[in-house]
């Protein structure tokens, strides 16, 4: 299934998305009272099956009509986020600042695990806020991202796609500024509309093969970035074992994978963002998420 948050005023919904014919069946009626998008992925044993068998019945309608919201418009913690985790990517960033690694040793032997703050998040076509009075050096970073449907510790590695519900796309916007000047990255990655996540949530029934998938990022209509995701340093599955060997990972986490070579800041000079420039990820099968920055050129 592909699955969608919408609203059409205020008050948000879940849609079943039918993406040949770009329309959504309203199926907030199907649900639990006030239940949205993490309450399905906590109970899909239940209301999976209740939304296939009851969701064809409901009207259709255009998906113009309504305005998408990230999937989980409000992820109940920090985004999980891995870096360099492209070889090609970790090694266009060395010489940076970033870090102190040296050509040599700029692909990590264990991934780089990092978060985003939850109000960063934000949906298709929603702004991203410039912060010109914070940050001169915005940039973008592709990537796919896994939802966490069953929770748990100590997942092994062979068990981990048992624990994905599914993925959606996210651009990890980054202020280059802060990510060095404050040599941590939490602050850098975490400024409020720099998550832009969607622009719908499918499901992991969909996807044969994770690595098989395909991303491009485009700024203004130029492909900067492009890698099948099986060019990942470290898989799905190692980043689920890696992170929950620890630390309770719960439904509707999600972990956004690592973004490959061609960020703005692996160009001589650096390409960063302005505003009006629109920057879109597209992964097969996923949909295209589409964001403009904020401001005139």
């Amino acid at each position: 299934m592909k699955l969608v948050s919408f609203t059409t005023g205020r008050e948000e919904r879940v849609g079943l998305l039918d993406a040949d014919r770009e329309t959504i069946r309203d199926v907030t009626g199907l649900l639990p009272d006030g239940a949205g998008m993490l309450e399905v992925i906590e109970r899909w044993d239940e209301l999976g099956p209740a939304l296939a068998r009851n969701a064809s019945a409901l009207p259709a309608r255009p998906l113009a009509d309504v305005r998408l919201l990230a999937p989980i418009p409000r992820p109940r913690r920090n985004v999980w986020c891995v870096g360099k985790n492209y070889r090609a990517h970790a090694l266009e960033v060395v010489g940076t600042g970033l870090d102190d690694a040296g050509e040599a040793d700029a692909v990590p032997e264990r991934p780089v695990v990092f978060s985003k703050a939850t109000t960063a998040v934000v949906g298709p076509d929603a702004e991203i806020d410039p912060h010109r009075g914070v940050t001169a050096e915005l940039d973008y970073e592709g990537e796919l991202a896994v939802i966490i449907g069953r929770g748990g510790r100590a997942i092994p590695a062979e068990r981990a796609f048992d624990h994905v519900w599914g993925y959606t796309i996210l651009n990890d916007v980054t202020a280059r500024d802060l990510q060095r000047d404050h040599q941590q990255w939490l602050l850098g990655k975490s400024l409020d509309t720099h998550c832009p996540m969607g622009p719908w949530a499918v499901t992991a029934d969909e996807v044969d093969d994770v690595g098989a998938l395909e991303l491009r990022t485009a700024v203004n209509g130029e492909t900067r970035q492009f890698a099948p995701v099986k060019d990942l340093v470290f898989g799905v599955d190692e980043l689920v074992a890696t992170i929950s060997a620890g630390t309770t990972l719960l439904p509707g986490d999600i972990l956004a994978t690592g973004t490959p070579a061609g960020v703005g800041m692996g160009f001589d000079p650096p390409r960063y963002l302005a505003p009006g420039d629109v920057v879109e990820v597209s992964i097969t099968g996923l949909g295209i998420l589409r964001n403009r920055v904020g401001g005139a050129r």
